[in-house]
């Protein structure tokens, strides 16, 4: 298996000390961009594992047989702890990988339809409880958290188009039949997210995927005939699948490269047990 898993790009992977929660990873995603936070109207915090959503005492509760201690969310936390009273706060945690794209889609929502809602803090944090199997249809996967801003003002990016499916019934699809269902449900949120953002794949200079089989994006790109030079994800081998965060992992060593140009656009991907496929359009300003 080990080296299946390399021959697919992997080489290393991250776990995390026992002591160190999903909601600490969550903590110090957010400390990086706190000098960006003042004006948050809002939180979407989300979770590919559900018991990631609770930072309660399991214990406390199989003594006391009181609930409260399964509702002690994280993402309350995360507004106190950053001082942001005013926001409103919401968890998703039923998109698996495809959190974080769920979350920029909440996250234009909110921007567009409430006019007191200046900006939202989008946050996503997962660790694998102890004793978990750090695979997962054929790829390897890392504890992490990312955050990032989604704002009404212009920031590094334009955001252009959000779209999702979901197949509820192949929510428990095996290995087999996720990467199976893979490529069909992939070309088609794809092009129905290009569908909706006016473009087709010419218009679009670069994909930012998930960190999965190299050799899946190999046969992608040439379905959707596009470079495979500009499907970027060079933190495959390094960083490994960080279950929600790949895409904000990879735009973030894009944008460290200076490679994006401006009026350029970006697709990002993602999929996820569920089943789930979602995508994103970006543009360069």
């Amino acid at each position: 298996m080990a080296s299946d898993l390399r021959e697919a790009g992997f080489t290393q992977h991250h776990v995390c000390r026992s002591q160190t929660t999903a909601y600490d990873l969550a903590r110090r995603a957010v400390s990086n961009i706190k000098d960006h936070l003042p004006g948050t109207g809002a939180i979407v915090y989300s979770t590919c594992l559900p018991l990631n959503g609770n930072i309660g005492d399991e214990k406390s509760f199989k003594e006391t047989r009181d609930v409260k201690y399964l509702m002690d969310f994280p993402a309350s936390h995360l507004q106190s702890d950053f001082g942001l009273d005013g926001a409103f706060v919401i968890g998703l945690n039923q998109q698996a990988c495809t959190g974080v794209l769920g979350s920029l889609r909440l996250a234009q929502m909110l921007v567009m339809c409430e006019p007191e809602i200046e900006q939202v803090l989008c946050v996503t944090s997962d660790r694998f409880p102890e004793g978990a199997r750090y695979e997962q249809a054929y790829n390897l996967i890392s504890d992490g958290a990312v955050a990032c801003i989604v704002s009404r003002s212009q920031g590094a990016f334009r955001l252009l188009a959000c779209h999702g499916i979901t197949n509820g019934a192949m929510a428990q699809a095996s290995d087999d039949e996720t990467v199976g269902s893979y490529f069909n449900y992939t070309y088609r949120v794809i092009k129905e997210t290009l569908a909706k953002a006016g473009l087709d794949m010419g218009k679009i200079d670069w994909v930012v995927p998930q960190n999965t089989n190299q050799k899946a994006w190999q046969i992608l790109a040439r379905l959707l005939r596009f470079d495979f030079e500009r499907v970027y994800f060079p933190t495959l081998s390094t960083v490994g699948h960080l279950i929600s965060g790949d895409n904000i992992i990879n735009l973030t060593a894009l944008i460290e490269e200076r490679r994006i140009k401006s009026g350029e656009r970006l697709l990002l991907f993602m999929a996820g047990y569920g089943l789930n496929w979602q995508c994103v359009i970006l543009e360069k300003t």
